[in-house]
């Protein structure tokens, strides 16, 4: 009996090794160039896989032999950045006055959803609502382009055609004054990142709106993907579908991984200003994407807001896609992901922002 235990044991002890090893290295994996690594750089998507099996093996130790608790402690501990940043907790904290409100939203060209159809006045009543300071859109291709830009004092979009008679469109929306424009040079036909120099208070500060390369999953490769998670598939064909999947989604990854290196660039070339980063980037907060764009900025939602952070909504690919980064001319309050409002199939990211030596005398209005 004592030696079927011991077994247990020690079968448990090299699960808990491996599973804790396996957490650090999906941790750092945002590191892996997907275009060097393809299937490696993939491993940050499993996240919260981990994370649980790791506290999950941590709880059972404490009850069957507390010492070797440290086994799975050691992985969550060395990975605490990127639990954190997968997955903040912050408390409610109030913004204080003056500070400027940040809306970025994939609107889906309008398009709605099942639920929402007719779904132009109900964004735009969104935004109303929000009174937000600075506003960017993607795939905003407004059937209606005067009803939203009456919102705003200073708008621009810009257009990427492609194919015969596709476009993508980017929109800003702001109530500062717009200074220039820049078109930042990504490797994409079908996707764009622009950047706007405003004049806020005294300073120019630089926002740059990006909309990333997306999987391209077809709707019928969604709804096999769908099927697999929900046993509907038997053996053989799920294991195909499930490569098939990988291969997608590595492929976006590779086809991403360029780009973030572009805006990264624009960035560290324009460190003078205070500078603000929105959009989808199409990639989890564990990936070469985010963590490349990222570097050198404080991702608004990992630092202030809670949980998860879906923003993009459809079933089975329920992640956090859509980012509001910083400077560290900036603090920022608030960051939420808006889960009220049904009107894409994202919802939009909101974040209020404290700029040094600016303050916003509107918010004292009575």
């Amino acid at each position: 009996m004592f030696g079927i235990k011991g077994l247990l044991t020690n079968v448990l002890t090299g699960a808990s090794a491996t599973t804790s090893a396996l957490m650090i290295v999906v941790a750092y994996s945002d590191r892996i160039n997907p275009v060097d690594h393809p299937l490696l750089a993939c491993l940050g998507m499993t996240m919260p896989f981990v994370i649980i099996a790791n506290l999950v093996l941590l709880v059972a130790w404490l009850f069957i032999k507390w010492r070797r608790s440290w086994i799975p402690l050691v992985g969550l501990l060395l990975s605490y950045g990127a639990i954190r940043t997968y997955f903040p907790l912050h408390g409610a904290g109030k913004a204080p006055e003056g500070c400027i409100k940040v809306i970025s939203y994939n609107v889906c060209g309008y398009a709605g959803n099942k639920d929402n159809p007719a779904c132009l006045d109900s964004i735009c009543n969104y935004l109303k609502s929000q009174n937000a300071d600075i506003v960017c859109l993607q795939e905003d291709g407004a059937p209606d382009r005067e009803k939203i830009n009456s919102l705003f004092p200073y708008n621009d979009t810009l257009r990427i055609v492609y194919g015969e008679g596709a476009v993508n469109i980017l929109g800003f929306h702001s109530r500062f004054p717009i200074l220039k424009r820049e078109k930042i040079d990504i490797p994409s036909q079908t996707n764009g990142s622009v950047a706007y120099y405003l004049r806020i208070g005294r300073q120019t500060v630089l926002v740059i709106n990006n909309h990333l390369e997306s999987f391209h999953l077809s709707p019928e490769e969604r709804q096999g993907y769908n099927d697999v998670l929900n046993g509907n598939v038997d053996g053989g064909k799920a294991e195909l579908k499930t490569r098939s999947l990988v291969k997608k989604v590595s492929e976006g990854k590779a086809r991403r991984a360029p780009q973030a290196d572009a805006i990264h660039r624009y960035i560290e070339a324009h460190r003078k200003y205070p500078i603000i980063v929105c959009g989808d980037f199409n990639d989890t907060p564990i990936s070469y994407t985010r963590h490349t764009i990222a570097q050198g900025l404080i991702d608004c939602f990992a630092e202030t807001g809670t949980g998860t952070g879906v923003s993009y909504n459809q079933k089975g690919f329920r992640f956090r896609i859509d980012y509001i980064l910083c400077s560290d001319d900036f603090k920022p309050f608030r960051c939420v992901v808006d889960d009220n409002t049904h009107s894409s199939d994202h919802y939009p990211i909101v974040a209020q922002l404290q700029l040094d030596g600016f303050f916003n005398k509107r918010y004292l209005k009575k």
